[in-house]
């Protein structure tokens, strides 16, 4: 049984951080006290760690992330000994390490209070973002090594009127994107940053448009995906689609339907699904108004996947801000920060969602010796789920300051291998986590057999290999065998393509790396048909309607290519007559006429013709005409006619 306790998050009123009682994005009413009650959790639990101050206090809106080393890695916003925050890992059994203090100097110029997690990028280095500290006090971009060095990588309103941003956005961790570069929210805008620090502003927000910046991703189709949680009396949260050149565009705004039932203030970041689409949640909405799991395709079409209750057995939970992870298993895993039965308003909820929509309660929080207002889940490469509660203390310490929790919930999952990144061509060098890989035996992707190398028992390099699939990367070893958590994505390579100059109907023979599992081809935007040959080649039709000057476009399994531009030259498929005097009037007929510049008959120019349409070109037999071929010119080249045309 759990004690009445005076120590529930009032997280739906406040946010505390650095000394501070913000106002929080949506305000829920609460119950003041806990209330009694015996917590009956249907996977394992564990707490592994109450914060007490020194070591770091309130691990606010940030989800933990795996190193090379096996730990997770994490920040805390407040304490540690200077008291504005830490960064720390933790081992999957609960041994809890400091990896940095933040403020060590006057004005913190290594950053202060962080308020969102790590990003760990291809080499094993983590980014984080600071809220405060940096060299001008508006937050910064940090890196921190696995032994703990640090460096500040970039520092906010570093240019006048802080026109490069300024405040990290709270609960947002970076990016990696497939680029190479990270990317982030800030006060005003998204923001790309080479790691060697050059930092721009992607897209800008527009103005009274978008409120509360909560969550970035970036899709299989290369663009971002921003979600903003909206504010009551202006907006009710959007989702946002920005280009990699910088366009944003409201993919969908919320509260379109009768009684908000397509969710409201949608939290956290999106999340790609097997089927292609994003899926995400909100805090208030749906058939009962405590949120929804929602499918958004790529076009912009929502689909409601469940409707969440707290007051519904089974159906536990509300105000889920956080979004929610794809587990190994193919199902959603998240936390509702409040529900449950353990609080009168609950003190929140660990859950499980299938893609149709049927979820399970996981655990419920119970009070402050349990946790409470959970943000962000994580899976480990165990299997297991690891997640933080920015209030909680230890049942068996005196004097709880309720400084917040890191906790284990599993559901017997079984252990698999991440891919730091899940794309790539041939030839690049990756990273896999997982364990055990000091006896592994062998990797391959999608069947393919690829090199790699132990760098130690939980990281390996992996070089993607000729003839590779995009498919699941498996790691076997002497006990067992693994599968990635994600699909990999073997980007094709566009080597070049003959003959340089091609008519409509003509053959264009493509060639590169990775091309067997090519779904489409397109010229100038025209779809055209094809034929695989083989992984370094396929055959192409040239469509009709195709323009001179414009790309070839190769899509696959893995991604998209291009090369060009393709020159399309004119074809000459018949003319009328067929033959007459000087004065003459010929229809021409054939394909990609338009921008004709030359006509000749017999060798002699036209002084006198149309462009009627691009396939049409009317033309007056000049004086000298001889017999011959009739011969069109354009941009594209020269088409020449396969019959001659009569001079009388």
């Amino acid at each position: 049984m759990k004690r009445i306790a005076d120590l529930c998050l009032e997280r739906g009123n406040q946010r505390r951080f650095a000394g501070l009682v913000l106002a929080a994005r949506t305000s829920l009413p609460l119950a003041l006290l806990c209330v009694v009650t015996t917590i009956a959790s249907a996977a394992t639990f564990k707490n592994l760690v109450f914060f007490n101050g020194s070591d770091g206090a309130n691990p606010t809106e940030m989800t933990l992330v795996q190193g090379i080393d096996g730990e997770l890695y994490g920040t805390a916003t407040n304490g540690g000994a200077y008291g504005y925050g830490t960064v720390f890992k933790i081992s999957p059994s609960g041994t809890l390490t400091t990896v940095w203090n933040f403020c060590k100097e006057l004005n913190c110029p290594d950053g202060a209070y962080p308020q969102a997690g790590l990003t760990l990028v291809i080499g094993g280095d983590l980014y984080g973002t600071t809220y405060r500290g940096g060299a001008h006090g508006y937050g910064e971009v940090f890196k921190i090594t696995p032994a703990g060095a640090l460096s500040v990588v970039y520092s906010f309103c570093s240019l006048s009127g802080c026109a490069d941003g300024y405040y990290p956005t709270e609960g947002v961790s970076m990016i990696q994107g497939t680029d190479g570069n990270l990317y982030g929210s800030v006060s005003g805008g998204v923001f790309k940053l080479t790691l060697a620090g050059k930092e721009t502003v992607l897209w800008l927000y527009p103005t009274f448009t978008v409120y509360g910046p909560n969550g970035l991703m970036q899709a299989s189709d290369g663009n971002f995906y921003l979600t903003d949680s909206g504010r009551d009396g202006y907006s009710d949260g959007n989702i946002w689609k920005i280009t990699p050149a910088g366009k944003g565009t409201k993919l969908y705004g919320f509260c379109q339907l009768t009684s908000c039932a397509d969710g409201t203030f949608p939290g956290g970041p999106l999340v790609q699904g097997a089927n292609g689409s994003l899926y995400g949640t909100t805090i208030g909405g749906g058939k009962y108004n405590d949120g929804i799991l929602f499918a958004l395709t790529l076009a912009g079409k929502l689909t409601t996947v469940h409707s969440f209750d707290y007051f519904t057995a089974g159906n536990l939970g509300s105000y889920i801000d956080s979004g929610v992870t794809l587990g190994a298993d193919g199902n959603f895993y998240g936390i509702a920060a409040f529900g449950g039965m353990g609080c009168v308003s609950g003190c929140g909820t660990v859950f499980k969602i299938t893609p149709t929509g049927a979820l399970t309660t996981l655990h419920e929080f119970g009070d402050a010796t349990d946790g409470s207002g959970p943000w962000g889940l994580m899976q480990d490469t165990s299997g297991a789920f690891f997640g933080a509660t920015p209030v909680g203390c230890s049942p068996f310490v005196s004097g709880c300051k309720n400084y917040g929790t890191i906790y284990t919930a599993g559901d017997g999952l079984a252990p698999f291998v991440e891919l730091v990144t899940n794309y790539g061509p041939v030839g690049k060098s990756i990273d896999i986590l997982g364990q055990g890989f000091t006896g592994a035996t062998g990797v391959t992707f999608d069947g393919v057999k690829a090199t790699f190398d132990n760098v130690s028992d939980t990281y390996m390099t992996v070089t993607v290999p000729n003839g590779a699939l995009t498919g699941t990367v498996t790691v076997s070893t002497f006990t067992g065998t693994y599968k990635s958590n994600k699909i990999f994505l073997v980007r094709p390579q566009f080597k070049g393509f003959s003959p340089a100059t091609a008519t409509v109907g003509g053959v264009v023979t493509i060639t590169g790396v990775s091309l067997k599992q090519t779904s489409a081809v397109s010229i100038g935007g025209k779809p055209a048909t094809f034929t695989v040959v083989s992984d370094t080649s396929v055959k192409a039709t040239v469509p009709a309607a195709a323009k001179t000057g414009q790309m070839i476009l190769v899509t696959t399994a893995g991604g998209s290519a291009s090369k060009g531009p393709l020159a399309i030259a004119p074809k000459i498929t018949s003319f009328t007559p067929t033959s007459g005097a000087v004065g003459t009037e010929v229809k021409i007929s054939g394909t990609t006429l338009t921008g004709t510049s030359k006509v000749t008959f017999g060798g002699v120019d036209a002084t006198s013709f149309e462009v009627v349409n691009d396939s049409q070109v009317d033309a007056i037999v000049p004086n000298g005409a001889k017999t011959g071929a009739i011969a069109v010119t354009t941009p594209g080249g020269t088409g020449t006619s396969a019959s001659d045309f009569t001079v009388n």
